[in-house]
């Protein structure tokens, strides 16, 4: 539901990147302008005082600094006619108000916390929006938002590794293959997300989708890079594979006795 009331950063106000940006608060949704979701995204994803020189030459640089600071006055200006008085600006710089949270920002914590080993309850959770943080803010090309996308979707792809190892390590299978898929999907050539989801398929025992999973990606990146995969990796397969092999040769004999029996 959209409104018109002013938004007041006291109130659980949440600045939406992913699928946004929008603002929302409890359940109502501000509809950021158009000419001002740059501004809010760039301003959102710093963490503090911006210089408002710095993010006029970032949002426009064509043209003269002049030029610059008048579209960043215009974009505040539509910001607050939308009622969203989300910023405290002076002179010099521009910062999201004390207390207004931001999705990337609160996800990038998460993050943080697997990676860093201080997981919290409830953290070991999929959500959707974890899997949105791997393309934050699509089609945006400007160089701030391409550095910007790359730096936390690294981070989120070491997240959900991490994830999955964990998922693994308290017996969660099912969820652990399914975010180690959802790694390699992002990025099928990156050999961490590969070895994620061999082990996860490990854990579990399924020899046969070790092996399925192993030769696809043997053969995709001798096709795309013209290497072989690691050769840690290529051994911790063959020892999968040799578990369930000496279990059969040690079942022979007994079932071989009784055949004849």
């Amino acid at each position: 539901m959209s409104t018109d009331t002013e938004v007041r950063p006291d109130e659980d106000t949440v600045v939406h990147l992913f699928d946004g940006p929008f603002v929302t608060i409890g359940s109502c949704t501000y509809t950021v302008p158009e000419g001002s979701k740059r501004l809010l995204a760039y301003v959102a994803l710093r963490q503090g005082r911006v210089e408002r020189r710095r993010a006029a030459g970032a949002l426009w640089p064509v043209g003269d600094d002049h030029r610059a600071a008048g579209n960043l006055r215009s974009a505040l200006w539509r910001l607050r006619g939308a009622g969203i008085d989300v910023m405290n600006t002076d002179k010099w710089s521009l910062e999201l108000c004390p207390g207004v949270q931001v999705d990337a920002q609160l996800t990038l914590d998460w993050a943080n916390r697997l990676i860093g080993d201080t997981v919290q309850p409830g953290d070991l959770v999929m959500r959707g929006n974890r899997i949105d943080a791997l393309d934050l803010l699509p089609g945006w090309y400007e160089d701030w938002a391409i550095v910007e996308r790359e730096r936390i979707r690294q981070r989120m792809l070491h997240a959900l590794e991490a994830l999955s190892r964990r998922f693994s390590a308290v017996g969660r299978h099912a969820e652990a293959v399914e975010v180690a898929m959802a790694v390699v999907n992002a990025e099928p050539l990156r050999e961490s997300a590969q070895r994620v989801l061999l082990e996860a398929h490990a854990a579990e025992r399924n020899w046969v989708e070790v092996r399925r999973s192993y030769l696809c990606y043997r053969d995709l990146v001798r096709r795309e890079l013209g290497v072989e995969p690691a050769h840690d990796l290529t051994v911790f397969v063959q020892q999968t594979r040799g578990t369930p092999t000496r279990s059969r040769v040690q079942r022979q004999p007994t079932f071989a006795r009784l055949s004849a029996g």
